[in-house]
């Protein structure tokens, strides 16, 4: 949550706090809630004052300013919170810096019950970032190596990908409106069979909306480094600088939401979810995560001297560990509505969270459990000449990029390629951090066991390497493989929820002071709240949707033919079954059940996203036939290009 204030007689103060997505997955629908803010003007009254009306004055007291109280229970909380015990508090996240715009000033917050209990994104951020300091520094102290170090970061450069579309062509697409994503529309006849929008020139509108956000961003403190156009037609990314974890998270918050407002004074809205339009690229993420000292140790990078070697080969086997111990964790948290439509889908990492460390690792960790020494592995770059004397040679890195992996190596970090593009990023990095904690601290409770630091990275790589693959993670021999490894395949949302409070997740989150028992249960509570409201708001509006406009739509174009059967064609039996499907789709979403939170998202997921699938068939079999003039909202082709023209 943000706070803010102001210094002059316009400026407020507005605490931020960065709170649940209101619907999950539903980027860029109207609703859609990152972060949130209260403001405050910087007035009071002088009630020292001798008069009986008492004068206004200018203030700024300190208790205002690092501390705020509101209503708990309308934030999404997972019964934490509840009418008459509703009080909730945000307190200043010293880390992260405060920033004016807009003649307010900004404040990041923590947001907490009135009994200390995290209802927000950020405070768990904050707590695992407390637990890599805690595990790291013991880790280091154990292994012997960088034992001047005073504290420990992790650290989040993210990657964010968008769709950009007209303002007009949005407000007419209920679907858009409510949802974020079309939920009806066939593909036009030029999409991305050619690869042919990536990083082609940026079309000048949106050119004019990066440069606005780019501008924006500065004046906040958060340069951004990277602007292109993605491989789906009206697709775009940008990326910043590698900044703290808290800190970052925040900067994407105010990103997302200045994108926004900066596009509609442009005429334009940006689009978030994960998957706005069938059979084009949807949008994710990256979260580049890694973990490193105050002295400039990085656990991540393959260091060129000893000290440095080991430290990184120990480092991975700690997050070998983490993501083997904890697999269904790390995957519950991207698990929502819209990434159901990317993980999976030969264009983002499978649902299968594995980690790709690159080939040569993977060899030398063959090596190392077979009693090799923890030296060894070279991590040069290596020359590529181009063949050609006007372009000089290139520096690749020693492995490869695996853009299959939902975990690769890229360098001197690790990338967490399935995180949603509407997702706040604190949950996943949250995680990150909690599960390399994990091991971290078990190696280093082997080695003050007394085993050998080589014996015990030896002995967690044995236990864990069935986490490490470099293959082809798109490929259908990979699930299989998968099963036979122990690897669970958490393929929908109300699977992977329904791990998140396990045993052994909640005591880990107990362990390291990130989630109490009763913190993590509310949390899973908000996870199903979230994936319902979600589904539930797509069923109403593709039902009003075919009943409003494509069935009178429908109607219209079939009356032209009645004089002239041969023309009719097939109009008639496939109009007519868009008016069975819907039937159908009402019904099966009347039945759904009430028993449990678990219960009616499986139903959803399983049951009533199927007939939504044999409407959408039915609807968009119908665009193919019905007369131009009368289909009855912008179609695909209408709003990916013509904003770019």
């Amino acid at each position: 949550m943000i706070r803010h204030i102001a210094v002059e007689s316009r400026m407020h103060v507005s605490l931020c706090v960065e709170g649940h997505e209101a619907i999950q997955g539903g980027g860029g629908a109207v609703g859609g809630m990152l972060g949130a803010f209260k403001k405050d003007t910087l007035m009071d009254l002088e009630f020292g004052s001798q008069f009986t009306t008492k004068p206004m004055k200018a203030c700024l007291p300190h208790e205002r300013l690092f501390q705020g109280e509101t209503d708990g229970s309308s934030f999404p909380n997972g019964g934490l919170r509840v009418t008459h015990s509703a009080a909730a508090f945000t307190t200043w996240d010293r880390s992260s810096p405060p920033f004016v715009t807009d003649c307010c000033l900004y404040i990041p917050c923590a947001f907490i019950t009135h009994f200390g209990k995290c209802i927000d994104e950020k405070t768990p951020l904050l707590r695992s970032m407390d637990a890599v300091k805690t595990h790291g520094l013991r880790l280091l102290q154990a292994i012997g190596i960088g034992k001047d170090a005073q504290t420990m970061h992790s650290y989040l450069g993210w990657e964010q990908e968008f769709f950009v579309l007209s303002a007009d062509h949005f407000k007419a697409r209920p679907d858009l409106v409510n949802c974020g994503r079309t939920l009806f529309g066939k593909l036009p006849t030029r999409h991305q069979q050619g690869d042919l929008n990536y990083f082609q020139a940026i079309p000048g509108k949106v050119q004019e909306l990066l440069d606005v956000a780019q501008a924006e961003m500065l004046k906040i403190g958060c340069p951004m480094a990277v602007k292109h156009n993605e491989v789906a037609p009206g697709q775009h990314e940008m990326s910043p600088v590698f900044r703290t974890a808290n800190v970052s998270c925040d900067s994407n918050v105010c990103f997302m939401e200045v994108m926004n407002r900066e596009a509609a004074k442009l005429g334009l809205q940006v689009l978030f979810h994960e998957k706005p339009f069938a059979g084009i690229n949807g949008s994710g993420k990256h979260a580049n995560w890694s973990i490193g000292t105050d002295t400039g140790l990085n656990f991540f990078y393959p260091g060129k001297n000893e000290d440095g070697a080991k430290l990184y080969v120990t480092a991975i086997a700690c997050l070998a560990y983490g993501l083997a111990q904890y697999n269904e964790m790390v995957r519950c948290t991207v698990a929502s509505a819209g990434n159901d439509h990317r993980l999976g889908a030969q264009e983002a990492p499978p649902a299968i969270i594995s980690l790709y460390p690159g080939q040569g690792f993977e060899s030398f960790v063959d090596s190392v459990v077979s009693g090799g020494d923890l030296l060894g592995y070279k991590a040069e770059k290596k020359k590529q000449e181009t063949g050609c004397s006007s372009a000089m040679h290139i520096e690749a890195n020693v492995e490869d990029r695996n853009r299959t992996a939902p975990f690769p190596f890229c360098g001197n970090r690790f990338e967490f390629r399935a995180v949603g593009s509407s997702q706040n990023c604190c949950l996943p990095i949250m995680v990150c951090n909690a599960v390399m904690s994990a091991g971290m601290s078990h190696m280093a409770s082997l080695i003050e066991g007394g085993m050998s630091h080589r014996d015990a990275v030896a002995q967690v790589f044995k236990e864990n390497k069935h986490v490490i693959f470099t293959g082809n993670g798109y490929s259908a021999e990979w699930p299989v493989e998968a099963s036979k490894r122990g690897l669970p395949n958490l393929n929908t949302t109300p699977k992977a929820i329904a791990t998140w409070s396990s045993e052994k997740n909640t005591k880990l989150l107990e362990t390291l002071k990130i989630y109490t028992k009763e913190e993590t249960e509310a949390r899973q509570e908000v996870m199903y709240e979230n994936y319902i409201s979600c589904i539930c708001c797509e069923v109403e509006t593709m039902i009003q949707m075919v009943e409003t406009g494509f069935v009178p739509a429908c109607a219209k174009d079939l009356a032209k033919y009645n004089s002239v059967d041969k023309l009719d064609g097939s109009r008639k039996a496939v109009y007519e079954n868009v008016v069975d499907q819907v039937e159908k789709l009402q019904a099966v979403y009347k039945a759904k059940p009430h028993t449990s939170l678990a219960e009616e998202a499986t139903y959803l997921c399983d049951t009533v996203k199927m007939q939504m699938l044999a409407l959408r068939a039915a609807v968009d079999k119908a665009e193919t036939m019905i007369e131009t003039s009368l289909y009855p909202f912008p179609t695909y082709e209408q709003m990916i290009y013509s904003h770019h023209f």
